[in-house]
C-alpha cells in the first residue's frame, strides 16, 4: 500500500529545485492515497498558506521548499515509494486477442501469500508475453514451485489480463479466460488497495 523501498539520492537533489506548489500537490495526494492525509493535513495547510500569502517571497518559498524536501524524505526513509503518486491504474472492462493492434499484452497476474519468513504476507507476482493466458499462467505457477528451501506461495487468486502502459497510466482489462466474477472482484481490490497493485506493477513497459 505505498510501502516499498524507494528513495534515492536523486531525488532529494531534483526536488530541491522543484517547484514547491508541484512538491505540495503531489505529497498531498500520496498522503491522501495511503490514508494518512488525516495525520499531516494541519501541516499540509500551513504551507500551503505560507506559499499563498507570499507568492514573490523568494526565501519563504525556499524555506517551504526545503521543509517539504525534508518531509519527504523522511517518508521515503520509512518505505513509501512516493513515485506512485504520480501513477494511475485503470480498468476497461474485457478485451480480446483483438487489442494485440491496440498494443496491449497479456498478462497473469497471482495473489499469493508467501511464507518465508516467521510472517506470512501477501504480494502479487506476473508474467507478460506472447503466449496464450493459459501458458503463461503455467510458467507463472512453476516458477512459484521453485522457491527456495523454507519458502512457499499459496495462489489466493489467478487473474487473466491485458495491459497497456499510457505515459503514467497503466490500463488494464480482463481476458477471455477471466471470470467476470473474478474481474469485478480485482476491480474491488484495486480500488481500495491501488498502492498494492501500483507498486508491483510499476515495472510494467
Amino acid at each position: 500500500m505505498g510501502k516499498k523501498k524507494t528513495g534515492t539520492l536523486a531525488d532529494t537533489l531534483k526536488e530541491q529545485f522543484a517547484d514547491p506548489w508541484k512538491l505540495l500537490s503531489e505529497t498531498t495526494v500520496f498522503l491522501s492515497r495511503v490514508g494518512e492525509l488525516h495525520a499531516w493535513e494541519a501541516q499540509l495547510r500551513g504551507w500551503r498558506s505560507a506559499l499563498q500569502s507570499s507568492p514573490k517571497n523568494h526565501h519563504v518559498i525556499q524555506d517551504i521548499r526545503r521543509e517539504i524536501t525534508e518531509f519527504r524524505k523522511n517518508l521515503r526513509r520509512q518505505g513509501y515509494d512516493l513515485s506512485l503518486a504520480g501513477q494511475n491504474l485503470i480498468l476497461e472492462g474485457f478485451r480480446n486477442d483483438a487489442s494485440l493492434a491496440e498494443g496491449f499484452t497479456r498478462l497473469v497476474l497471482f495473489i499469493v501469500r508467501e511464507y518465508a519468513g516467521a510472517k506470512p504476507c501477501e504480494k502479487i507476482v506476473y508474467i507478460t508475453g506472447d503466449d496464450n493466458h493459459v501458458t503463461l499462467a503455467g510458467f507463472l505457477e512453476k516458477r512459484l514451485e521453485r522457491s527456495a528451501p523454507g519458502e512457499r506461495s499459496d495462489i489466493l487468486e489467478r487473474h487473466y489480463l491485458w495491459y497497456r502502459r499510457r505515459g503514467p497510466d497503466i490500463v488494464i482489462s480482463g481476458a477471455d479466460t477471466e471470470t467476470k466474477p473474478d474481474f469485478e472482484r480485482f476491480e474491488a481490490l484495486c480500488a481500495v488497495k491501488s498502492f498494492f497493485f501500483l507498486g508491483a506493477l510499476k515495472q510494467l513497459r
